[in-house]
């Protein structure tokens, strides 16, 4: 289990840390400040900076969580160039991390014609022991004349250093309210242009050239889709203000850092598709206008429509929404909300013109078949977000929840086929159990907390060097399309027993993935007269032959041949 601590609250957690009425599970290993954990020393060799880090027993540093940015407009700084990791499964992040253990230098080139270099490092790293440190920040003001670096944890106030970045938020607070509802008026209506939310106000659209309706009714309508629109914009922005109250770092769109969230766009995207391209009639009634003024039904579904159009508009951002948003912020609680509403207000403003002045309505184009081409056509971009939402959804978590989530999405099909086979209760219910699998298939996935071994990336020299310091090995030769590999990784290489064993016994795993062309794989298994994955070696103490596993492992048949490899 793993202890992620804010930044403030890092220094009373390390205090108690080390007190001995702390619970044994936190006060069993006396954890140091990270800046005791991970110390950083720079070396300027011309054009580049090598950027040493040490790092403490026990602790380690995350490759991807490494940031640098240039604090001088006036300098340039090239793609940092890392040193290879460890690879090992973290459990907070639920996927394989490169991390550095003991050290590693990170070498920055650099462009500059100043004599003195500002930047801002950022790094983040936990303690084998459980505890992970929040991303710790540190800046360095660099003599480039004379070779002298000075390294703080906090900005430094010189001259040399740009204020542009800095000063972002205090430029931003400092613009007049009525400049900033107006880029929140001008933001929220850009954002009906976008993929997400331009298919739904078209419907909407439409709906006033199929129905006739009076301007009483087109009044109601627009005013109750506009009440739907801003209420959601100021429940979003309550819940951002509760949620950074609470000393969450939140912004817009904050919800879309919840896997599930995105998952549940990713279907309501989908079905949107499908009931645009015709395939689907549920939520057809969600999207029109209702077809009758004085219908309590007709009104709910232009109120729920302003609530489904701000709910896929999350995902997409608009020009001149950052300001709006910088700024409310900055504001007390009260002010944000109205920067949020004015948002709103700005969404629905297209069709509350549309629904009060007469003469736009009268502009619009005649029906005809048209009208179901062109819904049609609409159904492409939501399918589209769709399928760029399920790539955040995989960035998020892993490679399987995203393919349980397109499982989910064919299931969902399943069921709506099996629904239109007939009415029989007993068909109902088969799609009604195939919704539900549909819904738990990416929740499981999401939820399931796999164990996967710390493993070293398979090598010929990494390989003659564990053998001739007299190591036992054991050689892991996969590939992310063998079904086989995955099996028997979940099955028998991933369970408490084998890995405890491993690590007690001394085992050194490597892995070679061959989901790509890799020369040295393919060398290795055409030396043991393997065609193909898998391939599962194991090396005993001392300079024995590699005995082949089967391909098909169950969890004692790794611990007998671990047990026998130790010896």
């Amino acid at each position: 289990m793993s202890i992620w601590i804010t930044a403030s609250a890092e220094n009373d957690f390390l205090s108690k840390a080390g007190q001995n009425d702390w619970t044994n599970e936190i006060a069993s290993p006396e954890f140091v400040p990270v800046e005791q954990a991970y110390s950083l020393d720079v070396v300027i060799e011309e054009q580049r900076l090598l950027l040493n880090w040490t790092i403490r027993d026990g602790y380690y540093l995350y490759r991807d969580r490494f940031k640098f940015g240039s604090m001088d407009s006036s300098a340039v700084l090239a793609a940092p160039q890392f040193a290879s990791g460890l690879v090992k499964w973290d459990e907070y992040f639920e996927k394989e991390l490169e991390v550095y253990y003991q050290q590693t230098t990170v070498v920055l080139p650099f462009a500059t014609e100043a004599t003195r270099l500002s930047l801002e490092i950022e790094s983040q790293g936990c303690a084998d022991a459980g505890l992970c440190y929040p991303p710790y920040k540190q800046w360095l003001d660099i003599d480039l004349v004379n070779g002298i670096v000075e390294i703080s944890s906090q900005p430094f106030t010189s001259p040399l250093s740009s204020p542009q970045a800095s000063d972002n938020i205090s430029d931003t607070a400092s613009l007049p309210l009525a400049l900033v509802l107006l880029f929140a008026l001008a933001g929220g209506m850009i954002l009906n242009l976008m993929p997400c939310v331009f298919p739904i106000l078209s419907i909407k659209v439409l709906s006033f050239t199929m129905n006739h309706k009076t301007d009483r009714s087109r009044h109601i309508h627009g005013l109750v889709y506009t009440a739907g629109v801003v209420s959601s914009f100021v429940v979003i922005a309550i819940a951002m203000l509760s949620l950074r109250a609470a000393g969450e770092s939140i912004g817009w769109g904050f919800q879309l850092q919840s896997p599930l969230f995105v998952i549940f766009l990713i279907y309501l995207f989908f079905v949107m598709g499908l009931g645009l391209s015709g395939y689907l009639e549920i939520g057809s009634s969600l999207m029109s206008m209702g077809q009758n003024s004085q219908n309590e039904e007709g009104l709910r579904s232009s109120f729920m429509t302003g609530v489904l159009a701000t709910t896929v508009a999350s995902p997409c951002t608009a020009p001149f929404m950052g300001p709006a948003l910088g700024f409310a912020i900055s504001q007390s609680a009260s002010i944000a909300i109205l920067v949020f509403a004015f948002l709103g207000l700005g969404m629905a403003l297209p069709f509350i013109l549309l629904a009060w002045i007469p003469g736009l309505t009268k502009r619009l184009p005649k029906p005809g078949p048209w009208m179901d081409v062109f819904k049609q056509f609409l159904a492409f971009p939501i399918y589209l977000t769709a399928v760029w939402l399920l790539w955040v959804a995989g960035r998020q978590t892993s490679i399987d929840v995203a393919a349980a989530v397109i499982i989910g999405l064919v299931l969902l099909v399943m069921g709506l086929w099996i629904w239109k086979l007939n009415s029989k209760p007993l068909t109902r219910l088969i799609a009604a159990l195939t919704f539900a699998a549909a819904l738990a298939v990416p929740v499981a996935a999401i939820s399931e907390s796999k164990v996967e071994p710390e493993f070293l990336t398979y090598s010929p020299e990494l390989l003659a060097d564990l053998r001739n310091d007299n190591q036992p090995v054991f050689i892991n030769l996969t590939a992310d399309w063998c079904i086989t590999c995955l099996v028997n990784e979940r099955v028998a290489l991933s369970s408490e027993k084998v890995l405890g064993l491993m690590s007690d016994s001394g085992i050194s795993y490597l892995k070679g993935d061959w989901t790509n062309s890799d020369p040295q794989i393919t060398e290795l298994l055409g030396r043991f007269n393997r065609s193909g994955v898998p391939l599962y070696l194991l090396y005993p103490r001392g300079q024995g032959e590699a005995e082949i596993l089967p391909q098909i492992l169950t969890e004692s048949m790794v611990i007998d041949a671990l047990n026998q490899a130790a010896k």
